[in-house]
């Protein structure tokens, strides 16, 4: 009889677990693993995306995790939109990671800091169709030490 109450302890915490990471209006969350924690220039985060209503709007995130080691207070990055028949639009972002004393202003887990920085809010997309959204590192050294991963979050506003 134990054993079947722990089982259904576990799986009501399984079930709690899945509910409560899902989100409804998340429309892309994507990630890239760094190799050997390091970001070249050729190391893109990718995002498609099918836009079927343009008169919604959408948040667009930017999302980092470094090292304690990563030896800047700030990132610059570029986001790269692209839609068939347009030319493609590329916007250049600087985020702060650091306090002037040192201290990382991400949260921590051991010895990764985790962000997530708004890069387009409450964005309106131009069009219905199929977009692809790019996030490249834009720091002088390539490749750009001790980054662990870097992803795009697109998701719905209002719904």
């Amino acid at each position: 009889m134990n054993n079947i109450k722990s089982y259904i302890w576990v799986a009501g915490c399984l079930l709690v677990l899945m509910l409560g990471g899902c989100d409804a209006n998340t429309v892309v969350d994507n990630n890239l693993a760094m190799p050997s924690r390091n970001w070249s220039y050729a190391n893109k985060v990718k995002a498609v995306l099918e836009i079927t209503d343009p008169s919604k709007r959408y948040q667009v995130d930017f999302k980092l995790r470094h090292t304690a080691d990563y030896k800047y207070s700030n990132i610059f990055v570029l986001l790269h939109l692209k839609t068939a028949g347009k030319k493609k639009e590329t916007r250049r972002f600087e985020f702060k990671l650091a306090e002037p004393d040192g201290k990382w202003t991400g949260s921590g887990s051991g010895n990764l800091y985790t962000y997530t920085f708004s890069m387009l809010k409450n964005y309106q997309f131009p069009a219905a169709g199929h977009y692809e959204l790019e996030v490249e590192q834009n720091m002088r050294n390539n490749p750009l030490k001790e980054i662990s991963d870097a992803g795009i979050k697109v998701s719905k506003l209002g719904e």
